[in-house]
């Protein structure tokens, strides 16, 4: 949703100066709430220039997006308290792990402006240019088996259009497992690496990257990609996009930590997930066949039904889905 903050930051933008009694007027609020949403946004960031008799002007147009605003928008008890953000990194994958093999410790987040080596699925490039998207990466070091850590990247889909859903108003959609999707294109990716023995998880971790204040994409990627400013015809604070996804993951890890399944979650997932409902096409190694989707079970398989009635589960390491009439 759109706060007093946005408001705020949009009304100084759009004027070279603006006195406190105007911005109390347009956004209906008292010139103390005015002062303390100034200052508010200061700490995050933002450089607010103030001048007796002519008010407030924000001197810098740029997204405030960095160690401080991440932190005063995260509301975690543990995940991201132990918070890295780099100007410019290869990969926050990469970093998490060099930091796990030295002994880093479970919550660990990195968050980067610029990621110049960063990885989508099967060894696809994602690359996070300066100052309009986010790459960001953490660590997890669970104590159950190797088989129950794919369902980490499904919690996290739904832990990203979650946070989009709660910042921006868009309806954000799941395409199963884990690419979120508005209106048809991708704006998220979603990334998970394992390293484990048999029985025991050394460490997963989860790298993302979103797709906030794009104004354009690649001519091989522009007819499936999109971003929140595209979408939505808004620029969004990548804090608070950032902090809005780590804060919904935190949750809904919580509570998946109580079975070891997404039983709690997958009717959540369901209701969000593009597949479920839609008539897919699987493509299997061992042939690819139509089907209809019906939604995700507690492990997060999709179960569809083929056409001679058979029900079958779906693993997400196996298979990949795309719709009959288009990407999603």
């Amino acid at each position: 949703m759109i706060t007093m903050k946005h408001e705020l930051i949009d009304l100084l933008k759009d004027n070279e100066f603006v006195s406190g009694q105007q911005i109390a007027n347009t956004l209906g609020v008292s010139r103390n709430a005015v002062w303390k949403a100034i200052e508010k946004i200061r700490r995050e960031g933002y450089e607010i220039e103030a001048v007796t008799g002519k008010g407030y002007h924000l001197k810098s147009g740029e997204d405030a997006f960095g160690e401080n605003s991440l932190r005063s928008a995260l509301k975690t008890k543990w995940l991201g308290k132990d918070l890295l953000f780099f100007d410019e990194i290869d990969s926050t994958n990469d970093e998490i792990k060099r930091r796990s093999d030295k002994g880093a410790k479970e919550g660990l987040l990195a968050v980067a402006d610029i990621q110049n080596k960063g990885k989508g699925r099967r060894g696809r490039s994602w690359e996070t240019p300066k100052g309009v998207n986010i790459a960001m990466s953490f660590l997890l070091k669970p104590d159950f088996s190797p088989d129950t850590a794919p369902m980490l990247t499904l919690i996290m889909a739904l832990a990203a259009a979650e946070g989009i859903r709660k910042l921006t108003g868009l309806q954000a959609l799941i395409k199963w497992p884990n690419d979120i999707v508005i209106n048809g294109k991708k704006c998220v990716g979603i990334l998970t690496e394992m390293t484990a023995e048999p029985d025991y998880i050394h460490e997963v971790i989860i790298g993302t990257g979103i797709n906030v204040n794009n104004t354009e994409f690649p001519e091989e990627i522009k007819d499936t990609a999109t971003s929140l400013y595209l979408e939505s015809g808004n620029k969004w604070s990548r804090s608070e996009t950032a902090a809005g996804m780590i804060n919904a993951f935190e949750g809904f890890y919580e509570i998946f930590k109580k079975s070891g399944t997404l039983k709690e979650l997958k009717d959540k997932y369901n209701s969000i997930c593009v597949n479920a409902g839609k008539r897919v096409c699987v493509i299997d190694p061992k042939g690819s066949y139509e089907a209809d989707a019906k939604g995700i079970n507690d492990r997060g398989e999709l179960l569809v039904v083929t056409d001679d009635g058979k029900e079958a589960a779906v693993y997400a390491g196996e298979v990949s889905v795309r719709g009959i009439y288009g990407y999603v």
